[in-house]
C-alpha cells in the first residue's frame, strides 16, 4: 500500500488531498503511477496530462523514473517558484 498526497492547485483541481493505493507490479516508478493517475480521466487526465508536477517519495524530491516501494509516500505539486 502506498499513500499519495496531493498539494497546492493539484488538490483543489482534484477535490482530494490523500489517497492510499494498493502497489501493483505495473506502478514501479514515479511515472508509471502518475500514467495510471492520469487514464482515470477527467480532470485526472488534466492534472496529469500536459503540465510539469513535482513528486517526492518519503519527502524527498525524485524523478519520474524513481522507484516506488511498497509502504512509501508519494507526493505529487506543482513546481515552486520564489522571490
Amino acid at each position: 500500500m502506498i499513500t499519495i498526497l496531493y498539494f497546492a492547485r493539484l488538490r483543489e483541481q482534484l477535490q482530494c488531498e490523500s489517497e492510499s493505493l494498493e502497489l501493483t507490479q505495473d506502478i514501479a516508478h514515479i511515472a508509471s503511477l502518475a500514467n495510471l493517475l492520469r487514464s482515470r480521466g477527467g480532470v485526472w487526465e488534466e492534472a496529469f496530462g500536459g503540465s510539469t508536477l513535482m513528486s517526492a517519495i518519503n519527502q524527498e524530491v525524485a524523478n519520474p523514473t524513481s522507484s516506488i516501494k511498497d509502504g512509501d509516500e508519494i507526493a505529487f505539486f506543482p513546481p515552486v517558484t520564489g522571490g
